[in-house]
């Protein structure tokens, strides 16, 4: 099985354009308020993911023919994962479609693959003897506000290198 690719907008990135870097952040209203005794309370409104791609290689990403005014749907490659000692979490983005999530838990020293299955948003690990800890991995796809890549070129080398930057709709 081929590894899966980033895709934006129904378009893949393909490795000719570089082997894609690839950030994901929070971004969201919260603020942390000082009480008159110093003490901090964050308070949160929302929270959102953002990012960027960028690539280094031998031709262009392809993107310039997509309608950057609206929400693209960005399929991640980005391994995003929860842990801990139990055996059910709560996905914080949705799986992409055409990637299974899957499980994994630490037996000794080594990271063991284990079932995993996802009903809305709930992912429910099988249990290994011996597991001491669990994570449940996926891939990400967000619904994006993204800007038309920067891109130069090299004349010395032909290479092309380019980034966009994204923030979830």
């Amino acid at each position: 099985m081929s590894q899966p690719r980033i895709t934006l907008g129904g378009v893949e990135i393909v490795l000719h354009a570089g082997a894609p870097v690839e950030t994901l952040e929070p971004i969201g209203g919260s603020t942390v308020l000082r009480m008159s005794d110093g003490a901090g309370i964050k308070q949160q409104h929302w929270e959102r993911m953002a990012g960027s791609i960028s690539g280094d290689g031998w031709m262009p990403p392809g993107l310039d023919g997509l309608d950057y005014s609206g929400p693209l749907e960005l399929r991640s490659t980005k391994v995003q994962s929860i842990g801990g000692s139990g055996l059910v979490y709560t996905l914080t983005s949705t799986p992409r479609p055409d990637v299974a999530p899957w499980g994994l838990a630490l037996v000794g020293r080594d990271w063991v693959k284990t079932a995993c299955a996802v009903v809305d948003g709930v992912a429910t690990l099988t249990a290994v003897a011996g597991a001491t800890a669990y994570r449940a991995c996926w891939l990400p796809v967000f619904s994006v506000f993204a800007n038309r890549p920067s891109e130069s070129q090299s004349g010395a080398t032909g290479g092309h290198t380019w980034s966009l930057t994204w923030e979830e709709a």
